[in-house]
Formats: C-alpha cells, structure tokens, sequence
C-alpha cells in the first residue's frame, strides 16, 4: 500500500485530481507491528526517511527508557541514522537529563536536549534537520508538535494537553504528514502520531543483538555461533555485561 513518504507517479485527471499509476521502489522505511494484529503486517511510519529524530521528554510524561531501545532498534534494523531529542528540559536540570539519557550518548547516538517552552536546543535542531527528510517518532504526550511549531511557526500545528490520568498524552496527530521546513534546499519533516505500542516488525530474534549498538561488537565473540545471550556458556555478551561494558539495564531491554 502507498503510505506517506512513497514517491509516486501520478496520471493527472482534471485540475485537482489524479490516479496513481506506480509506486517508486522504497530507498528506506521506518515502519512497526500493525497494532493488535497477531500475524506480521506492516504499518509504515514513514517511506523514504533520511533519518529518524526519537522524541521523549524528561518529565510530563516520564521517558519510557524500554520503549526508547525499541524505537532503535527499529532504527537500527533499517540502516536509519537516530536523533535522540529530549523535550521539556525546562522541567529538569542537566544533571538529571544525564542521568537519564548520557548511556545513548556514551553509545554514539547524537542526543539534543531541548525546550519547546524555553526554546534550548531549538538551533542545534535545525542544524540537524537541514536537507534532509526526518520522521519525528515517540510515545504522545512528549511534544512533537509542539517543537516542530517552534522550529516553524507557520505550520502550527495542533498541541494537546496531557490527560490528567496516568499522565499520559493524548493524539493531537492522528494522521503522519510530511511537512517542508523553510531553511535548506530539501528539508521535510514527517509529524507522526504518538506510538503507545510499538511491536518489531520483520526482526528474527538471532539478528535482534545486531540492532543493540552496544551489544553488537561482542555477539560474533561467542562460543556458540545461534547464542542467544540468554543462558549459553561462553557468552560474550554477558561477559561484557558482568565487565561492565554494556549497561545491565540495556541488557534486561535485549
């Protein structure tokens, strides 16, 4: 199916109308498990991205840090450059923000702390998003919108309040747009409505270390080539966990 970000060619047919007659074959995708559907099928965040920017906030809602690695991995299965961004940094300070988030950034993932609020990161943002086309992923609630309208004011775009229960988000986005940014040549930003479930999609659990950044330098010194970092001696993996090269929490997450 054609899905936002599919570059298509189009017969016109009347001055506002026109039938699709093909389907350019797919550079990338950012794509998850079809929500509550216990057979693969695929539901394609966004074709064609250049990049992907994860969006979670460090309080209002509380970042869901398992979530997060799942977002990656996503990531990471489709060959994806991630931006971390964290929003609302005007609720916290750096030192928590670090406690938090400074692992993705000791693995090499770019993390930009920012406030839509305060307009902190705002710059460093757009520097990020220049020529190229990024989906803005996270869980609803984090301010997606919200810093998307600070980098572009003319779009304004519809924000929400968050829920009052479980403080939660709830969808302001209910549909992903791919929106042109006005700095660059080619510059598009995807809004994406906020994800609360996010199963892997097309992922063989003996490929799964591969997408964990960390994990993946130790998963071929194994003694077992089908190990799978659970239980097996000679384990590699476990053993860089026992050494603390790999944090135990990102483990627990494998």
């Amino acid at each position: 199916l054609v899905a936002v970000g599919d570059r298509v060619w189009v017969l016109p047919n009347g001055p506002d109308k026109g039938l699709i007659e093909r389907i350019d074959e797919r550079q990338s995708v950012l794509s998850r498990q079809q929500a509550g559907v216990s057979v693969p099928a695929e539901d394609v965040i966004l074709a064609n991205p250049d990049q992907a920017m994860v969006v979670f906030s460090i309080r209002q809602p509380e970042p869901h840090l398992r979530m997060l690695d799942r977002f990656l991995v996503l990531a990471e299965a489709n060959e994806l450059p991630t931006i971390i961004c964290v929003n609302k940094m005007d609720l916290a300070d750096g030192k928590e923000a670090e406690e938090r988030f400074g692992l993705y950034t000791r693995m090499g993932y770019r993390v930009i702390y920012a406030s839509a609020e305060s307009g902190e990161g705002i710059a460093e943002l757009e520097n990020a998003l220049i020529d190229r086309i990024t989906v803005v992923t996270g869980p609803s609630g984090v301010g997606k919108s919200s810093l998307i309208n600070v980098i572009d004011p003319t779009l304004n775009l519809e924000v929400g309040d968050l829920r009052d229960f479980m403080n939660k988000g709830k969808h302001t986005t209910r549909t992903a747009q791919l929106l042109p940014l006005p700095f660059g040549d080619e510059t598009y930003i995807a809004d994406t409505p906020g994800i609360r479930e996010l199963g892997l999609y097309d992922i063989d659990t003996a490929d799964l270390g591969f997408y964990f950044k960390d994990m993946e330098p130790y998963v071929n010194n194994c003694r077992f080539p089908s190990c799978t970092h659970d239980h097996e001696p000679g384990c590699a993996v476990r053993a860089a966990v026992e050494a603390g090269q790999i944090d135990y929490e990102r483990y627990e997450s494998y």
